[in-house]
């Protein structure tokens, strides 16, 4: 039962949802506050991974415009026994001949979702990377290169055209063992074919530190205050002429904030949710100290609070 306002009471009352006759009845008065609604849910339960009971799903996948077939091919599930008695079965036989040409396509298609959502990216970034990849793989030069590099750098070209910025170590962390300099170049790589297939520039948004902060700030569990701050400070470092990342930057901002408040927060915490080396937050911090004065917002620190920071 759910609350819900009715007329007839004219407060909020529970109510009751006729699943068959799809009415929202008042549990107190028995007024049928909607009649014939629909129900959207799914009409079944099913546990078909966990049991051998048949899968009562009745639709496939969405029409996928990157595959020859749109994703709509049929696959002859195999029968209860052993995978080898159906693949030496006619049946498995046939199928196996009439093999999806995309099969490569789709297994990509699959690791680049795993990446995404090991870093909660949203379905417009799994969908950008996958129009990357099948770009880049209909150019057909990725014999002998490392695919799960390739698939790392389409994922972290996408975020950055869709203004959702992933670090490159962040994305380094789902990539099935690529490291990072074979992430870096296979991003210079992409680009590079992209760019002679279009013959123009590749967009990618431009990284701020901004970009980073939120999530950064909720990872270390800081007040909305704390961040409201954060944010202020980061905007304000972009018009100071100081030659570090973005990244460096807001690692450096945290650290300055959570400084000036009372639940102060270790180096090395800082250094672990943003994955920046403590050595360099601490130069970065040594480029913003002299600026702090600028920086800081008035609202959340006094002056005496920043003559009581470390000097570095």
């Amino acid at each position: 039962m759910a609350d819900t306002f009715c007329r007839d009471c004219n407060k909020q009352t529970e109510v009751v949802f006729d699943h068959a006759a799809g009415d929202t009845i008042c549990s107190e008065c028995g007024l049928v506050l909607e009649a014939h609604s629909i129900d959207e849910t799914s009409e079944w339960r099913t546990f078909a991974n966990e049991s051998n009971d048949n899968d009562p799903v009745r639709v496939g996948g969405p029409y996928n415009p990157s595959l020859t077939d749109g994703g709509l091919s049929t696959v002859i599930s195999k029968p209860n026994g052993s995978s080898g008695e159906f693949l030496n079965s006619s049946l498995g036989k046939w199928q196996g001949r009439g093999a999806n040409p995309d099969r490569n396509l789709i297994q990509a298609f699959k690791s680049i979702a795993i990446m995404s959502d090991r870093l909660g990216l949203v379905t417009t970034i799994k969908d950008r990377a996958n129009e990357i990849y099948k770009k880049v793989e209909d150019q057909k030069p990725l014999k002998g290169r490392n695919l799960d590099a390739i698939l790392a750098a389409c994922l972290y070209i996408a975020c950055r055209q869709e203004n959702k910025a992933r670090t490159v170590k962040e994305i380094c962390s789902v990539a099935n063992g690529a490291t990072k300099k074979e992430i870096g170049r296979a991003k210079e790589f992409i680009v590079k074919l992209l760019e002679g297939e279009m013959g123009q520039s590749v967009e990618m948004g431009a990284i701020h530190a901004a970009d980073y902060m939120r999530r950064f700030c909720s990872n270390l569990g800081m007040t909305n205050q704390e961040v409201k701050a954060a944010q202020e400070v980061v905007l304000k470092s972009e018009e100071l002429d100081i030659r570090r990342s973005p990244i460096s930057i807001a690692a450096a901002v945290i650290y300055i904030i959570t400084q000036l408040s009372s639940d102060k927060k270790p180096l090395k915490d800082i250094s672990v949710a943003t994955r920046v080396a403590e050595g360099t937050i601490k130069n970065s911090y040594k480029d913003l100290y002299p600026h702090l004065s600028k920086i800081i917002p008035s609202w959340f620190a006094k002056e005496e609070d920043l003559k009581n920071l470390c000097n570095p």
